[in-house]
């Protein structure tokens, strides 16, 4: 088996630059500034981005004009109520098209029903009901059989408050859906965040990870957060979310659990801070540094 820092790619995500929920972080970014920073720093490609040309061609071009690859871009999906099934599968198999079009092989899927911050309608995070787990195990596979058909990966995105945060909820989806339709995207801010551990998810869903997203936590925000009962976007602003080797991660563990299980494809350096108090250049450079040292290490077991 090769080694993997000859298996992975890493990109960094827009969204240490430009938030895509808070507008007003990073806003001043254009894509030229985006695409400076990115080759400067060395990644291999990102993940789609508002300041990004909008049409397929017109992204795939502008990024390879640059060097770079288009990883994936999110999709939130809303397959938990049964009403939306039809119109979001629709939905689905656009965005899936784009993406396909646009150089892309995975779609980064988390379900959005009944999360506060994507939704105003919701003031607090929804603990799905046993037919609302049926509904949306049911919705995903739907949609992972849209991306098969199009030679493309769903990957899951468990994500701070929605409906599928913890590691009980993680367990219970990936026991409820089809492995061969839908994968996990490995989140080691978003595992902490929710009180799982990273490294243990490496190891446990091991034959479903497909996609990894790799950022640190800060845990003393967090901790302030959970005692003060911050919202989500509370959390962002205040700095839950920051780079590799810059918080609580274990990332040589996490690295090292991949590696053994011969984990190839995209790792996604991500932050999730404001611009204007973390500088992105800065940061990311740091956290790639992180990275790729364990890797050249072989991802150092522990």
């Amino acid at each position: 088996m090769r080694p993997i820092a000859e298996r992975v790619r890493l990109g960094i995500s827009a969204i240490n630059w430009v938030n895509e929920d808070m507008h007003e972080l990073g806003d001043h970014y254009t894509f030229e500034d985006l695409m400076r920073d990115f080759t400067s720093l060395g990644f291999e490609g990102t993940e789609m981005c508002r300041k990004f040309p909008q049409s397929a061609a017109g992204v795939r071009d502008a990024l390879a004009a640059h060097g770079l690859k288009l990883g994936s871009w999110w999709r939130g999906v809303r397959f938990a109520d049964p009403a939306f099934r039809e119109e979001e599968l629709a939905e689905y198999r656009r965005h899936a098209e784009f993406l396909k079009e646009a150089g892309a092989s995975h779609i980064v899927t988390c379900e959005v029903w009944g999360a506060p911050h994507a939704d105003p309608a919701f003031e607090a995070r929804v603990i799905l009901s046993d037919e609302q787990w049926r509904n949306l195990a049911e919705g995903l596979n739907a949609a992972g059989a849209i991306a098969s058909e199009l030679g493309m990966k769903l990957v899951y995105h468990y994500h701070a408050g929605t409906v599928v945060e913890g590691p009980r909820e993680i367990e219970r989806l990936m026991a409820a859906t089809d492995p061969s339709l839908v994968h996990l995207l490995l989140d080691t801010g978003h595992a902490v965040y929710g009180g799982g551990d990273p490294a243990v998810y490496a190891e446990q869903y091991k034959d479903r990870i497909a996609y990894v997203h790799l950022k640190d936590v800060r845990p003393d925000v967090l901790e302030q957060a959970r005692r003060e009962n911050w919202d989500f976007l509370t959390r962002v602003r205040k700095g839950v979310f920051t780079v590799p080797g810059d918080g609580c991660v274990d990332f040589a563990a996490v690295l090292g659990r991949l590696d053994a299980n011969g984990y190839e494809g995209w790792m996604i350096l991500e932050a999730e801070q404001d611009p204007a108090i973390a500088d992105p250049v800065d940061y990311a450079a740091r956290g790639k540094a992180h990275v790729q040292a364990l890797l050249q290490q072989g991802g150092v077991k522990s």
